[in-house]
């Protein structure tokens, strides 16, 4: 199955969404907490992976970059291991059905169910209420529309993102209530435990594109050459204590978590291994960890962004084939809700 309507075709397997924001390169969190996950379970599911580019039109943004990104996310979902023969990776923009039904689902939307969406409120904290743009307070409706085009059973997040798919069923209860069953209604995918990753210099607030803008060494990116890896975690926080004890502070327990995570050793291998050493053996030997475990990544990334043309084409086959599952879902809605045309 590569990206068929479900009903149509009888898969047996549930379908999955999600999508990632081209706002920056993928880094060591978005890997070791998402992706890693997708491409170990995707043989269980129909899978959809979805480049969401008008997502990332909600800050200001710089047109190249925008292109730039949306080609490396792409890039680094295949270098990651998602394949092309059981799931289906496409760039949001090129199928109008996203943002004509986002509109309508505006227009059904609460103006208080928007504001009280913790991503509007963190990211508008601060900023003049004429400074933010509009999008950062309607985004939910395109990402419901992204989840809801698909006939999406379900929808893996983190437990902090939870609110989004809350939103979703919400708006989707609220048209099947109004108009009709018209929508299949998601659920959330969330892992009973995965990586949390949390940032280099503050390890008490999780990875973050944004975070790293501000400043590089927070994150590690899945493009950063082996030199760059390195200087991050020589530069990483640690604890206060003079050498690696356990249970160890946030700063250092932080940097277990990555070496656990890419390892994939145990918690009592990981004690054996580093208690009492200094916390520059800890730093090196979880760079290194980091560096062996991307090297195939990055080897396959350049392999892929060698030929921007081909790839380009396989991302635009793949939305020819969603548009017609989006578009028969627009049309639904199109349908029941009165507009002309959809008779």
């Amino acid at each position: 199955m590569n990206g068929y309507d479900l009903r149509t075709m009888g898969s047996p397997k549930p379908r999955v969404f999600s999508g990632i924001q081209p706002s920056g390169g993928l880094h060591l969190g978005n890997y070791l907490g998402a992706i890693r996950n997708w491409v170990r379970d995707q043989d269980k599911y129909d899978n959809i992976f979805c480049v969401v580019d008008l997502h990332a039109m909600t800050l200001p943004w710089d047109p190249k970059l925008l292109r730039e990104n949306t080609l490396q996310v792409a890039a680094v979902y295949l270098a990651c291991g998602i394949r092309q023969d059981t799931s289906t990776i496409f760039v949001q923009s090129r199928i109008p059905a996203h943002s004509e039904l986002a509109w309508i689902l505006t227009c059904l939307t609460p103006m208080g169910w928007l504001e009280r969406m913790t991503q509007f409120k963190e990211k508008s904290a601060g900023e003049q209420r004429e400074r933010v743009g509009t999008g950062l307070l309607t985004y939910p409706a395109l990402m419901a529309a992204d989840i809801l085009l698909y006939e999406t059973n379900f929808v893996p997040v983190g437990e902090d993102q939870r609110q989004h798919i809350e939103y979703t069923r919400d708006i989707a209860q609220r048209v099947n209530q109004r108009f009709g069953q018209v929508l299949t209604l998601p659920e959330a995918l969330i892992p009973k435990a995965g990586a949390r990753i949390m940032g280099l210099d503050d390890p008490e607030r999780k990875m973050s594109k944004t975070l790293a803008q501000a400043n590089p060494g927070h994150a590690v990116f899945l493009t950063d050459p082996p030199e760059v890896i390195r200087k991050k975690f020589a530069r990483a926080q640690t604890d206060a204590e003079p050498a690696v004890r356990f249970p160890p502070g946030p700063g250092v327990a932080n940097l277990l978590q990555i070496y656990q995570s890419v390892t994939e050793t145990t918690a009592e291998n990981l004690e054996r291994t580093f208690a009492g050493k200094s916390y520059n053996e800890l730093k090196q030997a979880v760079a290194e960890a980091v560096i062996a475990a991307l090297r195939p990544i990055q080897e396959r990334y350049r392999e892929i962004r060698s030929d921007d043309a081909q790839l380009v084409r396989d991302l635009d086959r793949a939305a020819d084939r969603l548009a017609v599952t989006a578009n028969a879902t627009l049309a639904r809605v199109q349908r029941v809700t009165g507009l002309l045309g959809h008779d």
